[in-house]
Parts: C-alpha cells; sequence; structure tokens
C-alpha cells in the first residue's frame, strides 16, 4: 500500500486520482446511468454509489468517534464478511439517485475528508492506535487513519476508474 510524507501529500494524491475518476462520468447520459455493461460489474450509478457509501462512512467514522460515540466498523448493520450486502445497501440507498446528485454527494464528501485530514495532526493521521475505530476495523493488522482513507479513496478511484472506462467504451 502506498505511504506518504504528509497530509498535503495524501491531499494531492486524493485530489489527482478524484479529477480523473470523476471525469469519467462528464459524457454519460443520464439516461444510461443503471445500465450494466458484459464484463462490467457495476453500472455508472452503482459505481458512484460505492464511493458515495464508502467515504460517507469514513466520515461518519470520525465524527462519530469525534462526538464520544462508539463506532461499530463498517456498520452497525453490517459486519467486515459481510461486504456483500454493506455494497447492496450502497446501491439500494444512493443509486437511485442522479448521476448530477451522486457526483455533487461525492463532491462534498470529498471536501470533508480534506477537511477532515487538515484537523488531524500528523500523529492522528500516520501513527497507529490514535483513533479506536481504526483500531476497532482491522483485528488482526495495525492500520493508521491514512490506509483507511486511502483505500476508500485513492485506490478505488483508480480501480474504478479502470471499470467505468470499460463500461464508456461497450456501452458509448
Amino acid at each position: 500500500m502506498k505511504t506518504y510524507n504528509s497530509r498535503l501529500e495524501l491531499k494531492e494524491e486524493i485530489k489527482k486520482t478524484y479529477a480523473k475518476f470523476i471525469a469519467e462520468f462528464d459524457n454519460i447520459p443520464e439516461d444510461m446511468k443503471d445500465l450494466k455493461a458484459e464484463n462490467v460489474d457495476r453500472s455508472p450509478a452503482e459505481n458512484l454509489a460505492y464511493h458515495v457509501g464508502w467515504t460517507t462512512l469514513i466520515l461518519k467514522w470520525e465524527q462519530d468517534e469525534r462526538n464520544g460515540q462508539e463506532v461499530k466498523t463498517p456498520t452497525e448493520m453490517f459486519k467486515w464478511n459481510q461486504l456483500g450486502m454493506l455494497y447492496q445497501w450502497f446501491t439500494d440507498n444512493y443509486a437511485g439517485m442522479s448521476l448530477g446528485e451522486l457526483r455533487a454527494m461525492l463532491d462534498m464528501n470529498i471536501k470533508r475528508i480534506y477537511e477532515m485530514i487538515d484537523l488531524m495532526s500528523d500523529e492522528e493521521m500516520f501513527l497507529p492506535h490514535k483513533r479506536k475505530w481504526a483500531d476497532d476495523a482491522t483485528k488482526s493488522a495495525i492500520w493508521e487513519v491514512y490506509k483507511f482513507i486511502h483505500i476508500n479513496t485513492v485506490a478505488p478511484f483508480g480501480t474504478f476508474r479502470t471499470k467505468i472506462r470499460k463500461w464508456k467504451k461497450l456501452m458509448l
């Protein structure tokens, strides 16, 4: 997994990968948002719903901990061995929105993640055991907060950009 030397470097990587990812949706017609392509596991709306879901969860985990609440990862309703059901929940709750609404929601979440990064100290971001939600999310590994941010922004923006490009090649 990629490591970062600073919070600014993490934010710049999110910015770069997000810009490339979100631009892929510029020319997808709204009436095609729910169409699936052969050998592509998600429609454009499902693709965005996945990202809205994960970024919303990261923000919720951090906000709940800051508010002194117990954080249940990944959610109160799902365990880590139920990710397929969680992804379906993301689809059920977000994919019915328009592409414009999903993009606006994801844009807002990314801005809020930048703010979250800015509010944290380098120690909170890059050292282990600085957030209970991060410790509780992994039973056998030690993950710093930046790893959760990376794995739910930078990493899937690249992977899912490839998927949406494949979808566009087949469908447009």
